[in-house]
């Protein structure tokens, strides 16, 4: 029993020892360096991921331009009239003031002769840039017109108070830039007078067969 008892003391002793070693926290010094540790790698990673948003920004609103475009470049065809694509800071609608560097776009039809009346079934669609456009810059035409084939036209009379005009320059195209600052790259809308619509990447350079991508 005597021998018995002293094992049971020992373990005790022991587990006495153990235990506070089993519950030890963090001490100041270990929590002072893992926030140090902490803080270096935000400021290695924030401009990375601030960079990072800033791109999604500009492809966002770089591929709603695109989307638009075409919008109105099938509607002509679809619909055999002119129809316009314009930027505006006013709400998406039936002749909306046309405005450079517009937070929102509509596409119109537009009437074959300057006494025909406008009317609803002319709109086809509009819609914004949304939350995206913060900080975001489109530089290009206010307002561009394509005909019955989905080719670009010069329409002095479209009533919306900016008149189409085609593209000069070889190749004779008009550009759609779209930036934001912070943002690595600078994506680019290319519209050919003969209707095609591309979406290049300026910080890739020109296109070739390794970037297909490029402007």
């Amino acid at each position: 029993m005597g021998r018995h008892r002293c094992d049971m003391l020992a373990h005790e002793a022991g587990r006495n020892v153990l235990m506070p070693r089993l519950r030890r926290g963090f001490t100041l010094v270990e929590v002072l360096i893992a926030l140090a540790v902490l803080g270096v790698l935000s400021v290695i990673g924030l401009p990375a991921l601030m960079g990072s948003l800033n791109n999604s920004r500009v492809r966002s609103v770089a591929e709603t331009l695109q989307n638009g475009l075409r919008r109105a470049q099938s509607e002509a065809i679809l619909r055999s009239r002119q129809t316009a694509f314009v930027l505006t800071d006013a709400a998406p609608g039936l002749s909306a003031v046309p405005a450079a560097n517009g937070k929102n776009w509509y596409a119109q039809t537009l009437p074959l002769v300057a006494s025909e009346a406008i009317d609803s079934t002319f709109f086809v669609q509009g819609g914004s840039f949304g939350s995206d456009t913060t900080g975001v810059t489109i530089t290009g035409p206010t307002v561009i017109c394509f005909n019955s084939i989905g080719r670009l036209v010069a329409n002095p009379s479209t009533g919306l108070g900016v008149a189409c005009t085609v593209p000069a320059g070889v190749p004779a195209r008009y550009l759609y830039d779209v930036t934001r600052s912070g943002a690595n790259r600078t994506l680019e809308l290319q519209v050919s007078q003969s209707g095609q619509i591309r979406m290049c990447d300026k910080s890739r350079g020109g296109v070739s067969a390794t970037k297909p991508d490029g402007c």
